[in-house]
């Protein structure tokens, strides 16, 4: 069935004025001038083919119609309530779900979780694994991080980092050097070839050779001893990105997250 158009503005006012028969006070109320409340009320009155108000020496009152329709008016403005309360309800919700790379949620992500869990015991995270392209519509993310030289379509914000770094165990290891997809061709041959950055890691602390990784990646493993580096970081264009949509971007459960994220 065709919805009626429904005059709001005009209805609000007349909510307004039927409380108060005065347009000086539903004025006051809505922040206008009773000018503005009396030509609202005409303009309904026209649209709805009836009479409304009638001026008397006592006032204004209410005629019959309008007095007809005013439980069901309100009735309406509370479920309009209700319903933009369910709206917002998922901006103060705790949970969280966040796509990322298996390497980054192994080496970063999880440890940088727990620490902010750590300050807020209602959040909860949901994980999901994204090693390519995200897709928010399917996914029903509330943020994503990606790989790459910026946000690409979505709003975002980088990762601070030292770009990139090559890795070995302490005392060396293998003089050769372990590659993964999209790593800096390096020099010398490649004994070793895994999936990820965090595989290659994991690589270097077993001897197999030098890596050169993302340095946010490999952050905690250099200061807890793990690995150490060889030579000094390199800029790189590429970097971690944490993004999202404008809608959930703008969300204030995921601005908390990136600011803790990205702090």
């Amino acid at each position: 069935m065709k919805r009626t158009h429904l005059p709001l503005n005009g209805l609000r006012v007349l909510d307004a004025a039927a409380r108060h028969l005065s347009f000086t006070r539903a004025a006051d109320e809505l922040a206008v001038t009773p000018a503005a409340v009396g030509q609202q009320i005409r303009a309904l009155e026209d649209t709805l083919g009836v009479v409304l108000f009638r001026r008397t020496t006592k006032g204004l009152e209410l005629t019959p119609e309008g007095e007809a329709g005013l439980d069901a008016l309100r009735a309406g403005f509370l479920q309009f309530e209700e319903s933009v309360r369910a709206m917002q309800a998922g901006q103060s919700s705790k949970s969280l779900t966040i796509a990322a790379p298996r390497d980054l949620t192994a080496k970063w992500l999880m440890p940088r979780l727990s620490e902010i869990a750590a300050a807020d015991g209602e959040l909860r995270f949901v994980l999901v694994r994204a090693d390519e392209g995200v897709d928010f519509t399917e996914a029903n993310l509330d943020l994503a991080i990606r790989w790459g030289e910026g946000p690409g379509e979505h709003e975002g914000e980088a990762l601070e980092s030292d770009g990139m770094v090559t890795v070995e165990r302490p005392g060396g290891g293998m003089d050769t050097r372990i590659s993964w997809p999209g790593c800096i061709a390096g020099d010398g041959p490649s004994l070793v070839h895994v999936g990820d950055a965090g595989l290659a890691i994991e690589a270097a602390v077993e001897g197999l050779g030098r890596a050169t990784v993302p340095e946010l990646l490999a952050r905690r493993d250099i200061a807890a001893g793990r690995i150490v580096t060889v030579g000094d970081p390199r800029a790189s264009k590429l970097g971690y990105w944490l993004v999202a949509p404008l809608p959930q971007w703008r969300q204030k459960k995921v601005k908390a997250l990136v600011d803790a994220l990205a702090g």
